[in-house]
């Protein structure tokens, strides 16, 4: 058994394509019109067969009570790996990305918070 997708839940699905496409480098996968919304999914250009990301919309009531709590506790919804946390962290910054928690050594690991415009907090990791 093995991870082939993952749900970010998004606020706006064109925003987000956006940020995560021409901010932190992923690669539209998949864009498919349901109803009003889409399926919409993003993944590594290191990987472009392996997981992919849902670029889901947060129109339910229930999604956007857990987004809120999460952003508002400072709870990154998710994280991603990085070869170089501080390179990213300073690419994103030109970038106009906001972190709420710069590159910090956390045991083996080092990782950094971000705002994804989206509603959500994302988390990068280097360990």
């Amino acid at each position: 058994m093995k991870i082939n997708l993952s749900s970010v839940y998004v606020d706006d699905q064109g925003k987000a394509l956006k940020f995560y496409t021409e901010v932190l480098g992923f690669v539209k996968k998949a864009d498919i019109p349901v109803g009003e919304f889409r399926w919409l999914t993003v993944v590594s250009p290191e990987e472009p067969e392996g997981t992919e990301l849902l670029l889901e919309p947060s129109d339910n009531p229930a999604t956007k009570t857990f987004k809120k709590a999460l952003f508002e506790q400072g709870i990154p919804l998710t994280s991603f790996a990085v070869e170089d946390i501080q390179g990213e962290y300073e690419r994103m910054r030109k970038l106009g990305v906001k972190f709420t928690m710069k590159p910090t050594e956390m045991g083996p690991v080092t990782v950094a918070v971000f705002d994804d415009t989206c509603g959500n907090l994302i988390q990068i990791a280097q360990g």
